[in-house]
């Protein structure tokens, strides 16, 4: 349906795509993935036409249509949301007021022309569902999360996230053939994914989008397109997959690349030797043109990624919070009432609810920086509390720079450790001279993220760490706070990462905070037993169909009771302390043998020969007890990967 030829694009003397060749075909839906900034948005927009090529060829099936939702600055304003969102269905509405034209005019002496008619564009607005389009509509806003009551509203009263919200459900209302959506569900809770994970499943036609939710790619996609050094690679199966695959095709370019050079290195000692003489002409001649015609094996960088442990917290009381029949509320307006919630130390867990339920409200009244307006607040013994909030970012110091900003917020003897922190989350050289005002919005969270490290805490509450975060920086969080020792509450909107943390879930809504032990998992199928279809049960059993069938290596937990989830994370405690304990000695171990080695260069230790063989003797069994070292670590990740 939609084919680019030898696309090329460049901004300014940089090259963004290098002859990108790619069929999206019909029912395809596709994951378009890649590091921040190698072109997939620019990519999204050459499909929707927004982009002029600087060469190339976009060739389009007839009758395609094509729906673009970028990922923000679009405002809605002028008229209500419901005649707003119903504006998206303008053939429709044009049917309808033809049909009510011709019912006017139709009499009984009516021509058999202007019945023919009636009865034409009748059967095509029935078969395009203009009979159903009201409820259509209403259950699109109501899957998006819009309530009843906002229907009448002005849509210049809804903010930015639900401006968003109503682009989107204009477009899924139109069902383009070609559907093209740029970070989704960023805007989105985890009831509106849920629904927006089901429709997009069910939808009938192509669809490419671009996400950083991997339980949303896992459960939307069938094949994965990775853009990279202006070029992009096909994967088939979900995201989960595609790691698998990819690390798998990484490993074999990489080795293919060693082969590679070492028969260029070969080629190129010939001819280096054999230049200049004469009798070697035709054979010099022909290794290089040999050379020129290798074609050069490209593999992709190291991914960088965060890298970093939270520091040990300190020993605390059983009970690390409790709440105590707490109302709050601002105004006339009461978000909790009669709320009791008891956080015991170790515990993980998460908020979940609907936007506007509740939830940075109770973060808040459980950081203290709100008190509540009647009940009580209790902190359990030796508390040592970090609070991340959802803007955390926003109180940063624009004026600062990176490494100034994490200094200003060290304690006297963290001052040695800032400039490894801003390291371990990706600001190195000059990038911690930046001054913050120019940050990307996910350097800003990386920021408020590395403050978190600079005293130990026992109580973490972090509103929505995730936020701008790409796939393998949330990926590393998710495994720093899985080995995290202390007590964790969280809010994050992203599936992937509820179900692999939460220990206990806790649903925010309509005043109350209910909890449900598990993760979000165990809450939906809890929800569903007791006759809750507000998250689908259906969800469950599609994402553990879709976990069955999705890569070998991938890390799933669904079909795990809440008992054994427990037991596996002791055990992933376990092997993370060993991990830790393995690579402190082969640290050691490798220092003390670079010692070993300096010696055994030293000409005049061999003056001594039995001093020279007790060394060498001490160097070959120091060398045996690493290798033995590093295969109890190669284990350990094993056991990981299993």
């Amino acid at each position: 349906m939609l084919q680019l030829r030898n696309i090329i694009k460049d901004f300014g003397d940089r090259r963004l795509f290098a002859g990108i060749n790619w069929h999206i075909r019909p029912a395809d839906r596709i994951g378009l993935c890649g590091e921040n900034g190698t072109g997939k948005t620019t990519l999204l927009r050459i499909l929707a036409g927004e982009v002029h090529l600087d060469g190339g060829e976009l060739q389009t099936a007839r009758q395609t249509t094509i729906g673009y939702l970028p990922q923000d600055g679009l405002v809605h304003d002028g008229r209500s949301l419901f005649e707003e969102v119903r504006s998206a269905l303008a053939d429709l509405l044009a049917m309808e007021a033809e049909l009510r034209s011709l019912e006017a005019q139709i009499g009984e002496d009516s021509p058999s022309t202007l019945l023919e008619r009636y009865a034409e564009v009748q059967d095509v607005f029935r078969h395009r569902g203009g009979y159903t389009m009201e409820a259509e509509i209403g259950r699109v806003l109501g899957g998006l999360g819009f309530a009843e009551n906002d229907w009448q509203k002005p849509c210049e009263e809804f903010s930015g996230g639900w401006q968003m919200r109503i682009a989107l459900a204009k477009l899924l209302l139109q069902r383009p053939n070609l559907l093209l959506l740029d970070e989704p569900t960023n805007h989105l809770d985890l009831p509106a994914r849920d629904w927006l994970e089901n429709y997009l499943s069910d939808y009938p036609f192509a669809v490419v989008l671009v996400s950083h939710d991997r339980f949303f790619l896992d459960r939307v996609v069938n094949r994965i397109v990775e853009l990279w050094n202006g070029a992009l690679t096909e994967y088939p199966g979900n995201y989960s997959a595609y790691l698998t695959a990819r690390e798998q095709r990484i490993t074999a370019l990489r080795a293919a690349r060693v082969r590679q050079d070492e028969e260029i290195s070969r080629i190129e000692s010939f001819i280096n030797r054999f230049r200049y003489q004469a009798n070697k002409a035709a054979q010099v001649q022909s290794r290089i043109k040999q050379l020129e015609k290798i074609e050069r094996i490209d593999v992709p960088p190291e991914r960088k990624s965060i890298a970093f442990k939270f520091p040990a917290p300190p020993k605390g009381g059983r009970q690390a919070m409790e709440l105590e029949d707490v109302e709050h509320g601002y105004g006339t307006l009461s978000v909790l009432q009669d709320v009791s919630l008891h956080i015991e130390r170790g515990e993980r867990v998460a908020l979940v609810g609907a936007n506007g339920a509740g939830k940075s409200t109770l973060m808040r009244l459980l950081a203290g920086i709100e008190a509540p307006r009647s009940g009580s607040r209790r902190e359990g013994h030796n508390l040592h509390l970090a609070y991340f909030a959802q803007d955390q970012a926003r109180v940063l110091n624009p004026e600062h720079t990176v490494l100034e900003e994490l200094t200003a917020a060290a304690p006297f003897d963290m001052v040695p450790r800032v400039r490894d922190i801003l390291g371990a989350f990706l600001f190195s050289g000059d990038d911690v001279l930046k001054s913050v005002a120019v940050l990307s919005g996910g350097e800003r969270n990386r920021l408020a993220l590395a403050m978190l490290l600079l005293r130990p805490a026992n109580l973490l509450l972090l509103d929505e760490p995730t936020n701008h975060l790409d796939l393998q920086s949330k990926d590393v969080l998710l495994r720093s706070l899985l080995a995290y020792e202390g007590t964790l509450v969280f809010v994050s909107h992203d599936r992937y990462f509820v179900d692999r943390l939460a220990t206990r879930v806790v649903e925010v809504g309509g005043g109350q905070a209910l909890s449900h032990l598990g993760n979000y998992e165990d809450f939906l199928r809890a929800k569903a037993a007791d006759g809750d279809r507000s998250h689908s049960a259906e969800r469950v059993e599609q994402h553990q169909a879709a976990s069955a069938t999705g890569a070998a290596g991938a890390e799933s937990t669904s079909g795990a009771s809440y008992e054994e989830r427990k037991a596996a994370r002791r055990e992933e405690r376990r092997r993370q302390k060993q991990l830790a304990e393995i690579e402190t000695l082969i640290e050691t171990g490798e220092e003390n043998l670079a010692q070993l080695e300096a010696r055994l260069a030293d000409p005049g230790l061999y003056e001594d020969p039995e001093r020279s063989r007790q060394i060498a003797a001490e160097y070959q069994s120091l060398q045996d007890e690493v290798g033995v070292l590093y295969q109890r670590w190669e284990s350990l990740q094993l056991e990981e990967s299993a």
